[in-house]
């Protein structure tokens, strides 16, 4: 669909405005707005306010509390608003952190109050500033050192200069973006569905294929391990050790590099499901007695030991160059490589890890996959002939999930980018939607 122009425009003396419809005006927000700071009160729900939706008309839990503000129990602390209030966090203003508030509630004291000084769609203006050269100007106009230390003042927030059309135009104009933005919220949504549904059918494709086979006529026996249940009679469950030879990373202590040795390295973060990043990787020392145990061959398996990753698996396909690991990373090794196809325990440890039948130890908020756990875990183990069928039926299998993933992943990113380019053009009058409001309203 497309929308026409406004009849007339003028020049606006605003860089980042431009050329703006005849009939709107430039005003600063101090004009518009008077900052109010009241205390908080008993009764008053405490709103969920963030950077992408703005101002939620649903209270915070009790967890979403502990985890996304400061809690605190004197209600006192926090600010009181009403509807048609504007907030903004100082610190991510220029991230388009604005957000117009429909009920009466609280929000965290991290938060600016501005309260409208006459009629107007708040709405509007959280809109208007919520678009990409909106933000840009924001980001001009925080104090700070780096952007993670930015703060937009009080100060700085009412000098700053905004579109505002009449009333009735700004009613219209929001209107129109909510319902566009509805249906467009409701395709991507239809698109995150088809993802999890792909997610889930690659995930039962690799599980049946780890833990039955192929062959749908194979006899069956129980395996004793609750995640592979019935496996086929002829394959076995060996301990882990009894098939690879795994170690840990070289402690790294970047302090005590010399570089006398020097040899990049792989982190835990450089290791994803099927994807080791080898680009800007750091240098450590690695003595020459010391080569063959931190370095990697190819068919070598990397294994996550921590963070939030744990447990992610790559194969490292033979780079030109040699490469060590660091701690935080297992690396295991066929101790027969015509017995034993890699790829397969990849996808063993692809659907273990995915469904949290694999369980770290260490402390609940740091876990860790050591190496005394890995080595007791007992994977299906097929025949070296059989698992390279797997495994070809997998890499192909997989391969089509990706390429629909990728498909809707496309997708959404150009819904949304039409919802942003939308919102950025009618809020600006660069696209005239009045009739399409009179329109869809009637």
């Amino acid at each position: 669909m497309s929308f026409p122009q406004y009849a007339d425009y003028k020049e606006s003396d605003v860089a980042w405005l431009g050329e703006i419809p005849r009939s709107w005006e430039v005003r600063r927000l101090g004009s518009l707005f008077r900052q109010v700071a009241e205390e908080g009160s008993e009764g008053l729900p405490i709103l969920s306010v963030s950077i992408h939706h703005g101002v939620s008309d649903r209270e915070f839990d009790d967890e979403e509390l502990d985890r996304k503000v400061n809690r605190s129990d004197d209600r006192s602390k926090y600010r009181k608003v009403q509807p048609g209030d504007l907030v903004y966090n100082m610190m991510r203003a220029w991230q388009g952190g604005f957000g117009a508030v429909s009920v009466e509630g609280m929000v965290s004291p991290a938060y600016v109050v501005a309260r409208p000084l006459s009629d107007m769609s708040t709405r509007f203006i959280e809109l208007l500033l919520r678009t990409p050269q909106a933000i840009v100007e924001m980001h001009r106009h925080s104090q700070g050192v780096t952007d993670f230390r930015l703060r937009l003042y009080w100060e700085e927030f009412k000098s700053i200069k905004i579109l505002f059309p009449p009333l009735d135009e700004q009613n219209a104009i929001v209107n129109f973006l909510d319902r566009e933005t509805a249906k467009i919220d409701a395709l991507v949504a239809e698109q995150r569905r088809l993802i999890e549904l792909l997610s889930e059918k690659r995930q039962a494709v690799i599980s049946h294929a780890v833990t039955k086979g192929l062959d749908p006529n194979v006899k069956m026996k129980p395996s004793g391990i609750e995640w592979i249940g019935l496996l086929p009679e002829h394959w076995s469950t060996p301990p882990l050790f009894a098939r690879y030879y795994a170690v840990l990373g070289k402690m790294v202590d970047e302090q005590k590099a010399t570089g006398k040795y020097p040899i990049r390295y792989l982190r835990n973060a450089d290791v994803n499901w099927d994807s080791i990043n080898t680009h800007d990787l750091p240098v450590i020392d690695i003595e020459p007695g010391e080569i063959e145990r931190f370095t990697v061959s190819p068919g070598d398996l990397l294994i996550c030991e921590g963070g939030a990753g744990i447990g992610q698996t790559a194969i490292w396909d033979g780079q030109p160059a040699r490469f060590a690991f660091q701690k935080a990373l297992h690396r295991l090794r066929p101790w027969k490589a015509n017995k034993e196809n890699p790829r397969f325990f990849y996808y063993c440890m692809r659907y273990v890890v995915e469904t949290g039948f694999v369980l770290a130890g260490g402390t609940a908020t740091i876990p860790h996959l050591t190496g005394e756990a890995l080595r007791k875990y007992r994977f299906p183990t097929p025949p070296f002939k059989e698992q390279n069928q797997i495994v070809q039926f997998l890499d192909c299998e997989t391969s089509r999930f990706d390429q629909l993933q990728s498909e809707a992943e496309q997708v959404i990113s150009l819904l949304q980018e039409r919802r942003t380019a939308i919102i950025s053009a009618a809020v600006t009058g660069k696209i005239d939607v009045r009739e399409f409001a009179c329109q869809e309203a009637s």
